[in-house]
């Protein structure tokens, strides 16, 4: 099956169960399409009892894509430059420390909060894993996925200034989450089990605040190139040739893409650079370009979340994992969350309930998934990779579907 075939399967069924969402479900895009797609899959194992042909074939179409490789390599630039190029930076800039602190401190605390007591609850369930493979759960389950984030918090009636925390947050945290779990990945791959500390900061320095400068640098020259002339069509092919080349630099130099591409899009997207550096057709038309760009492979992005569920080993105690998952997941991120917000929020205002807000509204999506796809068989990838799972359609379903009530009962409160 050629790559062609199979975006074009992938993107007629997004499509067809965008327009059955819209339709008749009316839930927001990214949910929509996930349940539709977890419920089609499990028609097609149903049907496979009788004929397994279209069971074949989505196994097949699954058994091609390395989802971590699309995913990380190929579609979360773009995802990340659309989704800070719309980022409020002025809003962002006022909350810039707790959101400093949500991404590096909280992602290291979750970790460890999520890592400790699912290791305790695997052994009481006679799953012998040991620590530094939960630890690994706990990196990659940490971070909140802007894509699921901030397709959900469109409709959820957030506050402005707590919104900026939490998108803020998303989009670099889950390059901080990927590079802490590349570091414990690389301590649990060792021979010897020790990695000396120096070659951890030194992967952690290059990787964060290299993707950092790259981004910096690639958002300016976007900037001059753009300021010096007047042409919206080759204007918005610039900002695509940042995107696909800087991904490629990044890669190169070993630095983090997702950091490098949040950095340059918030850059680029920012009111001074917007109003020196293009006109208003040139605004409109990058604006709709990365707008049209983001619904695109976001469809696709949770059509293949849904359809990864045909990869799951499921047995009784990975599900029963999964589930004391769930409250172990938010319980951490919640904790993780109490020092910063204590530190912050007399300072700047913060509105009352932020802990239960970011903590419901702080999604997990094909990040963690991918993440866990990419652990090996002696990390006991099938049990993490169904506890993930489960964590993920949990969050997107029931907190993505239940964020913007919360919200609102929580107004009507402080009223």
């Amino acid at each position: 099956m050629d790559p062609y075939l199979i975006a074009t399967v992938l993107i007629i069924t997004a499509g067809f169960f965008g327009y059955i969402n819209v339709r008749f479900l009316k839930l927001p895009n990214t949910i929509g399409l996930m349940m539709i797609t977890i419920i089609f899959t499990i028609f097609v194992l149903v049907l496979a009892y009788f004929d397994p042909t279209l069971l074949q074939f989505e196994k097949d179409i699954i058994n091609k894509i390395d989802f971590r490789s699309v995913l990380f390599d190929k579609m979360l630039s773009f995802l990340l430059f659309a989704g800070a190029l719309h980022t409020n930076f002025e809003q962002l800039k006022i909350q810039r420390w707790p959101v400093l602190m949500f991404s590096t401190v909280g992602v290291l605390i979750s970790t460890f909060l999520v890592g400790g007591i699912m290791y305790f609850i695997l052994q009481i369930l006679s799953l012998e894993i040991d620590f530094i493979y939960c630890l690994l759960f706990g990196a990659l389950i940490s971070p909140t996925d802007p894509i699921a984030v901030l397709g959900i918090l469109k409709k959820a009636g957030v506050p402005k200034n707590l919104k900026s925390k939490i998108v803020g947050e998303s989009l670099f945290n889950d390059g901080v989450g990927v590079v802490v779990f590349l570091t414990i990945f690389q301590i649990a791959s060792s021979q010897s089990g020790n990695v000396a500390a120096f070659d951890v900061f030194k992967l952690f320095g290059q990787e964060v605040l290299g993707g950092i400068v790259l981004g910096a640098v690639l958002g300016w020259v976007t900037y001059r190139l753009m300021k010096s002339i007047d042409d919206y069509d080759i204007e918005v092919i610039i900002t695509l040739a940042t995107v696909m080349g800087g991904t490629v630099l990044a890669h190169q130099f070993h630095v983090s893409a997702p950091l490098a591409m949040v950095t340059a899009g918030l850059i680029v997207g920012n009111d001074t650079v917007r109003g020196s550096a293009m006109s208003e057709t040139t605004e409109h038309y990058v604006d709709k370009f990365w707008e049209l760009i983001d619904i695109l492979l976001n469809a696709v992005l949770f059509v293949l979340i849904g359809m990864e569920m045909l990869v799951l080993v499921i047995e009784g105690k990975y599900l029963i994992a999964g589930l004391l998952a769930i409250p172990i997941v938010l319980l951490s991120r919640y904790l993780s969350l109490f020092f910063p917000i204590k530190l912050f929020e007399k300072k700047l205002d913060f509105v009352p309930n932020t802990n239960l807000i970011m903590t419901w509204g702080g999604l997990r999506g094909g990040i963690s998934i991918a993440l866990a796809l990419g652990l090996t068989a002696d990390m006991h990838r099938d049990l993490f990779l169904v506890i993930t799972y489960v964590v993920v359609v949990f969050s997107i379903i029931v907190q993505g579907l239940s964020v913007g009530k919360l919200v609102e009962k929580l107004k009507r409160k402080e009223l």
